[in-house]
């Protein structure tokens, strides 16, 4: 195992979770030593790093410290990870896993794992060749490849310990997300929503990466592992929830697909994660709810058993995935403590659940939302405004608040246990949606819409928001030019960081949500921030920039490397590549 850095100030962080205010819990998450082995530093999905030495007062001294550029030009949406005294990055494809010992001038390279990744997997990737992020645990760093494959590398040499196939490249599926480690399981799950496959998530053997374990999100009750004797959904009862919701075999090539975020309650022993849309995207091929699409599922790790699920869109008709992170804590809700997920759904509304149960405590918009009035909480259902549904046969539906990039898209939210507030990215985007007819066949794109865009209301195309999850309502917000596109960060030193698609990488505080300080990073930024501590004992923000993922697709004439590249870019933000072009640059900042 590499060397762990001091751990000084973990009993002050501890007190100070456990009694942030008198109404609200933190969230269950260990006591802060510097590292960030997992995508979201915790199981909670928190992104809160307890470091405090850059503050309100003193984040306008930061300055870059190092860069790197990975050589790779796709999105870059994950994450670093520190363990010790190295950072390791992943790039997009080829998917490059980089060890920089972070002990000498200049971090030079430990060493660098260059996996074999199948380029056939560039064209069957939906939106961009990106790649997540990994995880560390026992010794190993864990991630997938776009091609299919999970793979695990000695974290000390580089050496590669495992390699599986866990998806179908033939069949459309992709791996992009990032795997979650709970003891002795490896949790992934496929892309491919957009090429019809079926969804799943599967558990492998940490040790030798063995399969041991797949459970579907649609299909017979045997092939979602949902028994029922265990298997208990607040709002739905009965046999062959996942089966009768489909028309006769649409199940088969129905999405659901699982490329978002995962966490993890101990206490439970449940893995949370949300599923894809439905396909293809014309409702009409697919009349009925369609589970587990667009949901939340609860599974238990070691067998991959489910527990509960709840639909956030039944029967989506706007391609409102809901594959965002699921983010737990505990709140204080109508005078009890309830243990909560909570969920920012594409679809645009906020969601408060109890993780025991599924039951559903509150939904309410966090961005413009038209396309229902309201969230049902005896039901758990929407209350949809009927003008707004589409499909082959209805034409043209004008103006659906928001598009199908939703309020908040895959970039992660993050809580601050000091504020108990969330903190979010997220687009002020409205489309038209045109549907139309489409045939399945395997490794095909599996569409059939045309969905132009438009701003929302107020004319900017984005925000980042402070959301507080009591009141249900914004805390502040700050308007952004274009849709803002990175995951948050919260510290303790009461700082929130993010960046934006024109290449901006900032700091605000995290009570106010005035402006600390800002560098421009070169390209836009998709990716997630993190902080550490570097073994002189100060605290680094790091931060992926590389523009790409759905942007790359429509920004324009962002990509120099191909002379005959010269896409005119989206009519709703025609100046983008005025600002960034692609690239991938690993920035650290202190101070």
């Amino acid at each position: 195992m590499l060397p762990r850095p001091r751990t000084h100030r973990a009993l002050t962080l501890a007190i100070m979770m456990a009694g942030a205010t008198g109404c609200d819990r933190a969230p269950t998450t260990a006591a802060d030593d510097g590292q960030w082995t997992m995508p979201a530093r915790d199981y909670a999905a928190t992104r809160f790093s307890g470091l405090s030495e850059i503050t309100a007062a003193n984040a306008k001294d930061l300055r870059p410290t190092w860069s790197f550029s990975t050589g790779v030009l796709g999105g870059h949406e994950g994450q670093p990870l520190v363990v010790g005294s190295t950072m390791y990055v992943v790039t997009p494809w080829p998917n490059v896993l980089y060890a920089f010992d972070l002990t000498q001038e200049g971090y030079p390279l430990r060493w660098k794992y260059r996996p074999f990744v199948d380029p056939q997997a560039i064209g069957m990737a939906c939106c961009d060749i990106v790649n997540r992020g990994a995880f560390y645990a026992d010794g190993k760093i864990v991630f997938n490849l776009l091609d299919g494959h999970t793979v695990a590398v000695d974290a000390a040499t580089g050496r590669e310990i495992w390699k599986t196939r866990v998806g179908d490249l033939n069949a459309g599926e992709t791996t992009p997300m990032a795997p979650l480690v709970v003891k002795n399981r490896v949790i992934v799950g496929n892309a491919g929503g957009e090429m019809g496959v079926r969804g799943w998530v599967k558990g492998l053997d940490l040790g030798t990466g063995a399969i041991l374990w797949t459970g579907y999100n649609t299909g017979s009750d045997t092939d979602v592992l949902a028994s029922p004797a265990t298997f208990k959904p607040f709002y739905q009862t009965g046999n062959g929830l996942a089966l009768e919701s489909w028309p006769r075999d649409g199940w088969k090539h129905g999405g659901a697909p699982v490329w978002g975020w995962l966490s993890y309650d101990a206490e439970l022993d449940l893995v949370y994660y949300g599923t894809g849309n439905p396909a293809p995207y014309n409702a009409d091929r697919r009349p009925g709810d369609n589970r587990w699409a667009t949901s939340v599922l609860a599974r238990h790790p070691g067998d991959g058993s489910l527990r509960w699920a709840y639909q956030f869109t039944p029967a989506d008709n706007w391609d409102y995935d809901s594959t965002q992170e699921m983010i737990l804590t505990e709140l204080t809700l109508g005078g009890r403590l309830r243990k909560v997920l909570v969920h920012f759904d594409k679809n645009g509304f906020a969601y408060v659940l109890d993780r025991a149960t599924g039951e559903l405590l509150s939904a309410e918009p966090y961005v413009p939302v038209n396309w229902a009035r309201r969230v049902d909480l005896a039901t758990g259902r929407p209350e949809i405004d009927s003008t707004k549904l589409t499909g082959a046969t209805r034409g043209v539906t004008k103006d659906i608040c928001p598009s199908l990039e939703g309020g908040k898209n895959q970039q992660p939210a993050a809580y601050s246990p000091l504020t108990q507030w969330f903190y979010l990215s997220t687009s002020n985007l409205c489309m038209d949606f045109e549907a139309v007819s489409t045939t399945y066949l395997a490794g095909t794109p599996y569409v059939g819409a045309s969905t132009p865009y438009t701003a929302g209301p107020g004319g900017h195309l984005g925000a980042f928001i402070a959301w507080d999850p009591v009141t249900s309502a914004r805390a502040w917000e700050i308007k952004e030019p274009y849709p803002v596109w990175s995951g948050a960060l919260t510290t303790g030193g009461g700082v929130v960081f993010y960046g934006t698609l024109d290449g901006w990488f900032k700091a605000v505080d995290a009570k106010t949500g005035a402006p600390l300080w800002k560098f421009k990073v070169g390209s836009g930024v998709v990716g997630n921030p993190i902080s550490f501590r570097g073994p002189d004992g100060r605290q680094y923000v790091a931060v992926y920039a590389g523009i790409g993922g759905d942007w790359f697709l429509i920004s324009g004439d962002v990509r120099s490397d191909d002379p005959a590249d010269v896409r005119a870019p989206a009519t709703f933000m025609p100046d983008i590549a005025r600002h960034t072009s692609q690239g991938g640059i690993v920035w650290i900042f202190g101070l």
